[in-house]
């Protein structure tokens, strides 16, 4: 009996990293799923709060723009303090500074509060409990599986739309926008406690199979911020980001009431792109086994091929608001609105890798903030100008195509 124990350990001691690895995991998509979908939830907030002010389009999108733009000039800021201090710190900052601002933004009289509170403090708990710590800590755990698992993390956005952005609608129906804003900082805070109680030595120590394989493609070169901003790569996927983040927020900020203004009821229109979660999950799986099966560069340009689809039917929509075409916008559109964001974010963290990572992903993740605040502040700007949301579709159309190119010309995307 006592023979046989050693090797019953030992079959059974390789089980344990794999099951932490889920659980890790499962921490990174509940987070995500938390952020991204507060943060989308302005889109429903948008009508509502634009008609209990009186502000013009431009003035309550700005507040979306900032959230987006904070975030993005944060991410190297918590990509350093990951590396210096751990997820938990990190997580739970995260987590009180949403809590904190969706209280602070219920009370809100002015722009400015709304603004600092639903801007740019939403913002910086979203990069705190996002893409950037949550790449980081998946790849102590995934190593050469990571765009998998970020596949299935970054397809917490669409699960966060699909839930919180009708919950937001019944809400602000039911409650009003600033009941709905209470209750949303109510719950984020009530989340810190159990966060607190997690067994995070473990997590951030990473699978001994991932930190001890030497792979001679991943080797550390001893990457620095200032070395890498030199190479070519660091400033394509910057650009990527970039380019793609302000074509797809130019529209997005804005299509739950351009749904509402060509005709469909609010609920449903919120309940209609919060249905892009769902598909956004197919989204990012489809793409992530494409690049398994065809290769990286042929994966990401199909993934720009639908998405320029999806905004040709939206385009469409306005002139025949039907249930099939707002079912096909939704499919093409929503399903690829972050598809390149798992592979883009793999090869930062396969040609960077190393102890620097964290600073490096996170400097290159700003031209997403960057490109989201600017495409939804453009995006809501231009309607103002125009009073029409074609030149907004021509502008994110012409920003996607800008975003596609760096796969098309740059030798290290190239291969």
């Amino acid at each position: 009996m006592d023979s046989k124990a050693p090797e019953q350990d030992a079959s059974a001691r390789p089980l344990k990293p794999e099951r932490v690895a889920l659980n890790v995991l499962a921490l990174c998509f509940t987070l995500a799923l938390l952020g991204r979908g507060l943060g989308e939830s302005f889109t429903v907030f948008l009508k509502p709060i634009a008609e209990n002010f009186g502000w013009d389009r431009a003035e309550v999108v700005s507040v979306y723009s900032l959230t987006w733009l904070a975030g993005g000039l944060m991410a190297p800021v918590v990509g350093r303090l990951f590396d210096r201090y751990g997820p938990r710190t990190v997580y739970s900052l995260g987590l009180l500074l949403l809590g904190g601002a969706f209280l602070g933004a219920s009370h809100a009289q002015a722009l400015w509060q709304l603004q600092l509170s639903t801007g740019l403090a939403v913002g910086i708990g979203i990069a705190f409990i996002g893409n950037v710590p949550n790449s980081i800590l998946l790849g102590r755990w995934f190593g050469p599986r990571l765009p998998t698992a970020m596949a299935i993390v970054y397809s917490a956005t669409g699960a966060g739309v699909l839930v919180l952005l009708p919950a937001s609608q019944l809400l602000i129906d039911y409650v009003g926008w600033r009941g709905a804003h209470q209750i949303f900082g109510i719950i984020t805070l009530c989340l810190l406690v159990p966060l607190l109680l997690l067994p995070w030595r473990l997590f951030a120590t990473g699978s001994p199979h991932v930190t001890r394989k030497a792979d001679p493609d991943l080797v550390d070169d001893g990457w620095t911020l200032a070395s890498a901003m030199r190479h070519h790569a660091f400033w394509a996927l910057f650009s990527t980001f970039f380019f793609t983040a302000v074509g797809m927020y130019a529209i997005s900020a804005q299509i739950v009431a351009y749904l509402i203004d060509a005709g469909f009821p609010p609920l449903q229109a919120a309940t209609a792109w919060g249905f892009s979660g769902v598909v956004l999950l197919f989204g990012m799986l489809g793409v992530t086994q494409l690049d398994a099966m065809i290769g990286r560069r042929p994966s990401v340009l199909l993934s720009y091929a639908i998405s320029i689809l999806g905004i040709i039917l939206l385009w469409l929509l306005q002139y025949y608001p039907n249930f099939w075409l707002l079912g096909a916008f939704v499919v093409t559109f929503g399903s690829m609105i972050g598809s390149r964001g798992p592979l883009i974010t793999a090869t930062a963290m396969k040609i960077f890798r190393g102890e620097r990572v964290g600073t490096i992903f996170g400097t290159i993740a700003i031209g997403s903030g960057l490109g989201s605040g600017l495409g939804a502040w453009a995006g809501g700007l231009i309607h103002d100008w125009t009073h029409s949301y074609n030149p907004v579709i021509a502008f994110a159309l012409i920003a996607v195509v800008l975003g596609m190119i760096p796969f098309l010309v740059v030798p290290a995307l190239r291969r």
